[in-house]
């Protein structure tokens, strides 16, 4: 690397030091110090040089090769790839509803792409014809689509794809196309798809747990038949094979009703947040102990969740988004079946 070209680092930013490599290669390409072709540091060299731990500067090369700014070659080193940083990818990201769950996703695609993407999130509330409408207004200004099929009908449940909904897909050329969240199967072989398989994960997850939870005596799965958006029924399947398989009373409500019957050795399994809200605050007036008189799973992580020790099944929702943005990234698409995991706290 020439002498003009400089990288810097602030041992007392909280900035990390890896973020640190990153916006200084960036600098010195818009400053004109690093030019295209030009050769920078070797791993090796900017650690012992900049007294940096070889991991952090292998994680910014690492995001520089995925962003396409730098490349390697092998047995020669590395080489600004790229230097026209105002080139981006241009992103359609279309979710079904904005939900804590689908923002953690976006803003971890939107981490992972980095500076070379502007990511656009639209909206179509479970709606078929919207999602259609807007599929058909911007089928030709992006050069990637991720999109959460999840629809509802007429009656307020959640649904599979209608002929018209995978016209919409289909005008999509494949190559552009991922699909997230759930396991509709692509029309294209060159569409991506990183999907969770929601009766066979509530099944699995809770099967993991089976021993810790063979000490509560009723399974009550509290899944909302009218939602405005509905939950997939794949849930209610899974949960049901569970029981059914391990020999398990169980009921299925459809909402935490106010002066429940709590009763010792229940375990509730709870989708929506307020349900889960309505039944600690139940619990607590009740003078019932959480994991002990009864038990609580909610479905979907969170760090509020995490902090209040609710033992909880969930997908990796980080993991699905930088999924997805690998794929864009390395000019690839499969199939991923994201993780899905039961994690025991103290509320079980």
């Amino acid at each position: 690397m020439n002498t003009t070209a400089q990288i810097n680092i602030d041992t007392n930013s909280r900035i990390p030091k890896y973020k640190q490599v990153i916006d200084s290669i960036l600098r010195n390409i818009n400053n004109g110090n690093l030019t295209l072709g030009e050769k920078i540091p070797s791993i090796n060299q900017l650690s012992e040089e900049y007294l940096l731990s070889r991991d952090t500067v292998e994680k910014a090369y690492t995001i520089l090769k995925k962003q396409k700014i730098i490349e390697s070659v092998k047995g020669k080193g590395y080489y600004i790839a790229k230097i026209d940083l105002t080139i981006k990818l241009n992103v359609l990201f279309l979710v079904n509803k904005l939900s804590t769950y689908k923002l953690r996703i976006y803003n971890s695609f939107v981490s992972r792409m980095g500076a070379n993407a502007r990511v656009d999130l639209d909206i179509y509330h479970c709606e078929p014809l919207l999602f259609s409408n807007i599929l058909e207004k911007k089928k030709h200004l992006y050069d990637h689509y991720v999109i959460m099929p999840h629809f509802k009908d007429e009656n307020m449940q959640h649904m599979g794809c209608t002929d018209d909904i995978l016209k919409s897909i289909l005008s999509i050329p494949g190559d552009k196309l991922i699909i997230l969240d759930r396991n509709l199967k692509s029309p294209s072989v060159e569409s991506g798809r990183v999907y969770q398989d929601f009766t066979e994960d509530i099944h699995g997850a809770l099967s993991k747990g089976i021993d810790r939870l063979k000490k509560f005596e009723k399974f009550i799965l509290v899944y909302p038949n009218k939602s405005i958006y509905p939950y997939p029924t794949g849930i209610v399947t899974g949960f049901k094979r569970f029981c059914i398989q391990n020999d398990l009373d169980f009921e299925i409500l459809n909402e935490i009703y106010d002066s429940m019957e709590l009763r010792p050795k229940d375990i509730y399994i709870i989708i929506e947040e307020n349900d889960l809200v309505n039944l600690v605050k139940q619990a607590r007036d009740k003078n019932l102990k959480l994991g002990k008189d009864i038990g609580i799973i909610s479905y979907n992580d969170t760090p509020l969740k995490e902090l209040l020790g609710i033992s909880v099944v969930s997908t990796n929702f980080i993991k699905m988004g930088e999924q997805a943005a690998d794929m864009i990234l390395n000019n690839s698409s499969h199939e991923i079946k994201n993780e899905f995991n039961f994690i025991q706290r103290f509320s079980t």
